[in-house]
């Protein structure tokens, strides 16, 4: 049994989160990808291999070479889940404003 890796554990990393968005603009080989880091390009590899078995990327073969792309629905699975909290937070600060208006209006009637 193949265990997957937690996407969120994924993307915890900066440098995994740096090839999501190289990725975002093209598909790159493993290659072009670590041209674009100071890091080892094994280091770099290993990153791909986490990204793909979180299924964050996609690998194709073409010719000899295999290009990785983004797999927008995967991120948009994680901006699902994000987006719970992030109505939590709009309402909160929503709220501040309420009460923010109100100290307000009440300094600006002294």
């Amino acid at each position: 049994m193949k265990l997957r890796r937690d996407i969120f554990q994924a993307i915890s990393d900066p440098t995994r989160r740096a090839i999501l968005v190289l990725l975002t603009s093209q598909t790159m080989t493993a290659g072009s990808i670590a041209e674009k880091f100071d890091a080892a390009r094994p280091t770099i590899s290993k990153h791909i291999q986490i990204l793909n078995e979180c299924d964050l990327v996609e690998a194709n073969q073409k010719g000899r070479e295999i290009y990785y792309e983004l797999k927008v629905e995967k991120m948009k699975e994680i901006d699902m889940w994000l987006a719970q909290f992030r109505a939590i937070w709009e309402n909160r600060f929503n709220q501040l404003d309420n009460v923010l208006e109100t100290l307000k209006k009440d300094n600006d009637e002294k």
